[in-house]
């Protein structure tokens, strides 16, 4: 995919901010430092339109990104163990899952699990929730640069069993781009109008 261009829309608190529903969507999800951010940069060949951080809950909000002035992206707030009161918690989590559940342009869920860890409780309550709604997920195991050469595969199948999938998630460093262009391969069908 060619990146013409890449900017930030704007970022909701509430459904009623969402932009009006008229270009495909891809979402990211996962747990808190995760690597969404990362990834969505990766994924544009930019260094730092979606802000990263290495403190968890850094993203609060749903933020939108159009691309290419023909698709946006939506980075949406981590979940796990970011240190934030729980009133905020449950405001996240009604945020996402209005989001998930009724937005019409979403195409797909990009959901990241760092590739060093088994899935959490929330990301299997995360992909039931997904196929429940029956909303197409692409997993992507992040930080596989973090493994040595001979343990990526042998983590990436072992997400593969814990969360039943036919086939293994694909892998993602931001340090070697064809790891880029196979999760583009992925998404840019869920583009086409």
């Amino acid at each position: 995919m060619k990146i013409r261009s890449a900017e930030f829309i704007l970022s909701a608190s509430k459904a009623g901010q969402f932009p009006t529903p008229s270009l495909p969507e891809i979402a990211f999800a996962g747990r808190s430092n995760v690597g969404k951010s990362t990834l969505i940069n990766s994924l544009l060949n930019r260094k730092k339109l979606v802000k990263t951080s290495a403190t968890p809950g850094k993203t609060q909000l749903i933020n939108f990104f159009r691309i290419n002035d023909e698709f946006h992206f939506v980075d949406l707030p981590g979940y796990g163990f970011a240190k934030v009161p729980g009133s905020v918690r449950l405001k996240w989590k009604d945020l996402v899952e209005d989001y998930l559940r009724e937005r019409e342009t979403l195409r797909n869920v990009v959901l990241i699990i760092d590739c060093r860890h088994n899935p959490t409780v929330q990301d299997r309550q995360l992909m039931e929730w997904l196929q429940h709604y029956q909303r197409p997920a692409l997993i992507v195991a992040s930080k596989i640069d973090k493994l040595k050469r001979g343990q990526v595969q042998k983590h990436l199948k072992q997400i593969q069993k814990e969360l039943s999938l036919e086939t293994a998630p694909l892998g993602h460093s931001s340090l070697q781009s064809g790891k880029r262009d196979e999760i583009w391969k992925e998404l840019t069908p869920w583009l086409i109008n």
